[in-house]
C-alpha cells in the first residue's frame, strides 16, 4: 500500500473521509498484526515480540506531515508510521517476526534484528546512493533506549549544513536544507543521558529536529513519576520554550487519542521546523499499551484495576472509531465489514509468511533426509544414522539450526569411513553452513571495491629542500587539501574551530572555511559522535573530533550500538562513512594518557581502528578514508604534534594503506611488533640492543582493525623465530588480540623457537606526570630487559642473566 500523503488542508470532504478510512484502515491492520504477532512469540513460532499497539494514532499523524527527503530516527514501537508510509505491510511484518534470513521477503534486516527495528534503503545495490530527497527515509533502529538519539541531531543538522554551506553537490540528498529530522521515543526512555544532551545540543544549534515522545505513563513496570521530574516531560522541559528573546524549542502537547488535534499538531511542527529550522517537541500523552511492555511480561501485573478499565476505554484505536461514527464519516455496519476484511488480510498475511519462512528449510530438510538415508545404507553405523534421520523426520516444522546440528552428528559415524555417499553428505553440510553463515555474517564492513582495505598505499613524496616541521604542521595543511577536494568534508569538536584543535592541527582553518564546516560544540561527547553519523547517512563526509582518547568512553554505547553495527545489521542498505577523529597515548595522568584499545578493538567491530605512528601515516589514513566511505577511528599519537617530520609535497594524495603493517627496522634475532607512541620508544631501544649483539625486526602495526591482512609479521617471524609484543594497554588487552591474529588467525606459533611474549603497561591507570608515565607504562629499560630476557633464555652462554 502507498497511500497518499496529504493532510487536511484544502482538500474535499469525500477526500477527507477517504483519508480518514485509510488511516482507520492501517491503524486496524497494525493493531491486529501486534495481537496475532503476540501469539506467534507465545506459540514459540517467533522468539520475541515487542509490538506498537496503543500509539497507532499519533504515528498516522507523523506520516501525514512527513514528506519525501525526511529522515526517521525511531523507536520501536513505530509500526504503524512504516505502514502508513508503505514501507511495512502485515507479511513484512511476520517475516520480521519469523527472522526470515531473505531481504526480499524481510526489507528491514534480513532477521539480524528483532521485529520492530525498521530502516529504508538508502543504497543501490553497486553501493551507490538512492535519491533520497525523492523518498521518505528512515535511519536504523537500535533496541537501546535513547540509542536513537545522538543520530537524530546529525539527520537535522544535515538539512543546516546543505542549506547554508555555498559549492555543496546537494543531488540526491537535500532540497536547500527543506527536510526534517523526526525523532520518536517512549517517555520513559527520556530519563536517559542520550536524550537530554541531544535536547540540550538541537536547542544550542537550532536545527529542524521533531521529537515526538509517546507517553502511556509507564517504563516497563515503572510509573512516570518514578522516571521524570513532574512526572511529565513537556512540563520538565518547559523552560527550553523559545520566546520573542531567546532561540529554543516550540513545545507542543496533544492528547494521542485525538485525531484531529493530532493532524495539527503535527502539521505544525512540520512547518515550524522545515521553514524556521527551530527543533520542536511534540508530547503526545494519553497513550495505552494493550498489551504491556513485550511477550515477556503482563502488565497486569503490575496496572491497577481502574487504570487498565482506563486504557481500556481511552485506546486510541477505540477512540478514533467512535468519533468516525459520531461525526457520520461511515456506518457501524461499514466498519463492521472492514474490521472483518482487515482480520481475514493480517491472518492470511501470517500464514504466508510462516509457509515462505519454512518453505527453504523443508527442501532443505527433503535433500538431507535422502543424503542420510544413502548414508545410512553404505555405513556400518546404519541404525545411528537413520535414528538421526528419524529424529529429523520428527521435526515437522525445522530451522537452519536443527537442519546443521542433525547433519554434522551424522557425520560423526562416518568418520574413518569413504564412501561416496559420506562425499556427498559433508558437500552438503559444506555448502549449507557457508550459505547460512553468510546470511548471518556479511557486511560487517563493505563488501564492495572502493572500500578502505582495497586502496592501494602512495608514497608521500618529498622535494630535495624538503622542510622539517612540527607534525601538527602536516596535519594542518593535509586537512587544509582535504576540504578544498572535497566540498561535503566537515569537522567538529571541543575547541576544533575558533582555536583549530587543542593541539593547532587545524590551525586557521575555520577563518579559511566557515563556522560550519569547521565548527566547536559543546562538552558532549555522544552528540558529537550523532552529529558525524547523521550527516553521514544524508551524503556529508563528517570528522567527528573527540578531544583526548579517554574521552571516548562518554560516547563508546553510540559508537558501538549504532555506528559499528550499522552496515551489518541493514546488510549494507545503509552507510554512514564517519572519520572519528581523536589523540591519546603517553600524556600525563589517568585521564589524558588512556590507551583502551583492547575495549575498542571488542566493541567496534565494524569499524576500523587505526594507530598512526606520527602525523605524515595519521594524514595518509584521513586520505584513504576520505577516498572510501566507512567508517573509522584514528588515534592520533597525542606526544607527536611537536616532533619534526619533513613535509610531504603530495599533501592531500598520499594514502596510508588499511590493514597493512609496515617494517620500521629489519633484524634475524626477535620481531618486535608495536604501534603509536610506545613504537618511538621500541625504535630507539633496537639500536640499543645492537650493542649486545641483539638483531630486533621492528614492526609498526599501525592498523588494528583490521590487522596484518598479508600476514608480514608471521614472514618476520619465519626469519626471527621469536615474538615480543609491546603495548601500552593494560595486560591481556590489545597485546592479547593481536597475539591471537598472529598465533592463531595466521598460524605463526609453528615458527616459534621461544614463548611468545607481551610487554605491557601495568594493570592500573598510569599515574601522574613523568614518574608516573616509567613506571605505568612499558619504558626502553623494561623493552631492552624483556628482549635481552628471551635471548638470555634461548641461549644463556652468549646472553648472560642480565639481573
Amino acid at each position: 500500500m502507498k497511500p497518499d500523503p496529504s493532510t487536511s488542508n484544502d482538500i474535499s470532504f469525500e477526500d477527507f473521509r477517504a483519508q480518514i478510512l485509510q488511516d482507520y484502515e492501517i491503524a486496524v491492520m497494525s493493531r491486529e498484526c501486534s495481537l496475532l504477532g503476540r501469539r506467534e512469540v507465545l506459540s514459540g513460532k517467533a522468539k520475541f515480540g515487542i509490538f506498537g499497539d496503543g500509539k497507532e494514532l499519533p504515528q498516522l499523524a507523523m506520516a501525514r506531515a512527513f514528506q519525501d527527503g525526511d529522515f526517521r530516527s525511531g523507536y520501536y514501537r513505530d509500526q504503524t508510521f512504516m505502514m502508513a508510509l508503505g514501507f511495512l505491510n502485515p507479511k513484512e511484518f511476520f517475516h520480521g517476526l519469523y527472522a526470515t534470513t531473505d531481504l526480499e521477503k524481510e526489507p528491514m534486516s534480513a532477521g539480524r534484528q528483532m521485529g520492530g527495528h525498521f530502516i529504508t534503503h538508502s543504497l543501490n545495490e553497486d553501493g551507490t546512493w538512492k535519491n533520497l530527497t525523492k523518498q521518505k527515509n528512515s535511519s536504523a533502529d537500535i533496541s537501546c533506549t535513547a540509542g536513537q538519539m545522538p543520530r537524530l541531531l546529525g539527520l537535522a543538522q544535515a538539512s543546516k549544513i546543505y542549506r547554508n554551506v555555498d559549492g555543496l553537490d546537494q543531488t540526491n540528498f537535500s532540497n536547500n536544507g527543506n527536510e526534517v529530522a523526526w525523532g520518536t521515543i517512549g517517555n520513559a526512555s527520556t530519563s536517559e543521558g542520550h536524550f537530554f544532551e541531544t535536547i540540550n545540543a538541537a536547542g544550542v544549534m537550532q536545527v529542524p529536529m521533531v521529537i515526538c515522545v509517546w507517553d502511556d505513563e509507564y517504563g516497563i513496570s515503572v510509573p512516570a513519576e518514578y522516571h521524570t521530574t513532574k512526572g511529565d516531560i513537556s512540563e520538565a522541559l518547559s523552560g527550553l520554550q523559545r520566546d520573542g528573546e531567546n532561540d529554543g524549542y516550540e513545545i507542543l502537547k496533544v492528547k494521542g487519542w485525538d485525531y484531529t488535534a493530532l493532524i495539527h499538531a503535527f502539521e505544525n511542527a512540520s512547518d515550524i521546523a522545515r521553514e524556521g529550522h527551530v527543533p520542536v517537541l511534540i508530547h503526545v500523552t494519553e497513550l495505552t499499551q494493550p498489551q504491556g511492555h513485550s511477550t515477556s511480561g503482563s502488565h497486569e501485573r503490575y496496572k491497577s484495576a481502574e487504570r487498565l478499565e482506563w486504557e481500556r476505554e481511552n485506546d486510541c484505536n477505540k477512540r478514533f472509531r467512535e468519533w468516525i461514527l459520531e461525526n457520520g464519516i461511515t456506518t457501524e455496519e461499514d466498519l463492521k465489514k472492514l474490521d472483518r476484511e482487515i482480520k481475514h488480510k493480517v491472518r492470511a498475511a501470517k500464514k504466508d509468511a510462516w509457509a515462505e519462512f519454512l518453505k527453504p528449510h523443508l527442501e532443505a530438510k527433503k535433500q538431507l533426509v535422502q543424503l542420510l538415508d544413502k548414508a545410512a545404507n553404505s555405513s556400518s553405523n546404519r541404525n545411528f544414522i537413520l535414528k538421526i534421520k528419524n529424529d529429523l523426520i520428527a521435526v515437522e516444522e525445522p530451522l537452519k539450526k536443527d537442519l546443521a546440528a542433525k547433519s554434522r552428528q551424522a557425520l560423526r559415524f562416518l568418520i574413518g569411513e569413504t564412501s561416496t555417499e559420506k562425499k556427498e553428505l559433508q558437500a552438503w553440510i559444506n555448502r549449507f553452513l557457508d550459505d547460512s553463515e553468510y546470511k548471518f555474517s556479511s557486511h560487517l564492513y563493505s563488501e564492495l571495491n572502493n572500500r578502505a582495505t582495497n586502496i592501494k598505499a602512495v608514497l608521500p613524496s618529498y622535494s630535495n629542500d624538503a622542510e622539517e616541521v612540527d607534525g601538527r604542521v602536516i596535519l594542518r595543511d593535509n586537512f587544509d587539501a582535504l576540504f578544498k577536494k572535497y566540498p561535503e568534508a566537515l569537522i567538529f569538536g571541543e575547541d576544533t574551530g575558533n582555536i583549530g584543535d587543542v593541539n593547532q592541527g587545524l590551525e586557521g582553518l575555520q577563518k579559511k572555511y566557515g563556522e560550519l564546516r569547521v565548527a566547536d560544540t559543546g562538552i558532549r561527547e555522544t552528540t558529537i559522535i550523532g552529529q558525524g553519523i547523521g550527516m553521514a547517512l544524508r551524503g556529508l563526509r563528517p570528522i567527528a573530533e573527540i578531544q583526548y582518547l579517554d574521552y571516548i568512553l562518554y560516547a563508546i554505547q553510540t559508537l558501538s550500538d549504532d555506528l559499528a553495527t550499522l552496515t551489518y545489521r541493514t546488510v549494507g542498505k545503509q552507510k554512514a562513512p564517519l572519520i572519528v577523529r581523536t589523540r591519546g597515548h603517553r600524556l600525563e595522568g589517568i585521564w589524558h594518557s588512556g590507551s583502551p584499545m583492547a575495549g575498542l578493538i571488542h566493541l567496534l567491530r565494524g569499524m576500523y581502528i587505526l594507530t598512526p605512528r606520527n602525523m605524515t601515516q595519521a594524514a595518509g589514513f584521513y586520505n584513504t578514508l576520505m577516498k572510501s566511505d566507512e567508517p573509522a577511528l584514528v588515534i592520533e599519537s597525542l606526544n607527536g604534534y611537536r616532533l619534526k617530520e619533513k613535509i610531504p609535497s603530495n599533501l592531500g594524495e598520499f594514502h596510508t594503506p588499511i590493514g597493512k603493517v609496515e617494517t620500521l627496522k629489519e633484524g634475524t634475532d626477535i620481531t618486535l611488533l608495536s604501534y603509536g607512541s610506545t613504537l618511538r620508544i621500541v625504535e630507539r631501544v633496537a639500536q640499543e640492543l645492537l650493542e649486545v649483539g641483539i638483531d630486533a625486526e621492528v614492526i609498526d602495526a599501525q592498523s588494528l582493525l583490521p590487522f596484518d591482512l598479508e600476514h608480514d609479521v608471521v614472514k618476520s617471524l619465519q626469519k626471527t623465530n621469536r615474538l615480543l609484543i609491546i603495548d601500552e594497554d593494560v595486560p591481556g588487552g590489545c597485546s592479547a588480540y593481536l597475539l591471537q591474529e598472529i598465533l592463531e588467525k595466521q598460524g605463526g606459533y609453528q615458527y616459534l623457537d621461544s614463548a611468545p611474549q607481551t610487554l605491557t603497561a601495568k594493570a592500573h591507570r598510569p599515574a601522574y606526570a613523568s614518574d608516573g608515565d616509567y613506571f605505568s607504562k612499558p619504558n626502553a629499560e623494561d623493552i631492552f630487559e624483556k628482549v635481552y630476557d628471551i635471548m638470555h633464555e634461548a641461549d644463556p652462554e652468549s646472553y648472560p642473566q642480565l639481573r
